[in-house]
């Protein structure tokens, strides 16, 4: 079965910091852009990051700028996002995309995952 997992989510305090995983089930990441998004109850699903192939480039949603960093192993075949500084309003689930590029004003036409909840809280 084709698919991505996500790891990392879990419960974190206003200030702190959490990193997420993303790796493929049964292909490998390194012919994929990856994207990271984020759904909050209620809410539209939003961007975070995306980045590409070789990982020279990267973009960030204006609420995640300065705060989390997506990096990615091609030889480990996993992609990362790395948050500090987290917010309360940062809660959500989070989830990877892959398609070949970082499209603009488009959603990822290949692989999803389900998805890992990110809770901040005090």
């Amino acid at each position: 079965q084709l698919t991505l997992v996500e790891s990392g989510g879990g419960l974190v305090q206003p200030g702190g910091s959490l990193s997420l995983s993303c790796t493929a089930s049964g292909f490998t990441l390194d012919y994929y852009a990856i994207y990271w998004f984020r759904q909050a109850p209620g809410q539209e699903r939003e961007e975070v990051s995306c980045i590409s192939k070789s990982g020279d480039f990267r973009r960030y949603a204006e609420s995640a700028k300065d705060r989390f960093t997506t990096t990615r192993d091609n030889a480990g075949n996993m992609v990362y996002l790395h948050m500090d500084n987290l917010k309360p309003e940062d809660t959500a689930v989070y989830s990877c995309a892959a398609d070949f590029f970082c499209m603009a004003d488009e959603l990822p036409t290949g692989y999803w995952g389900q998805g890992t909840q990110v809770t901040v809280s005090s």
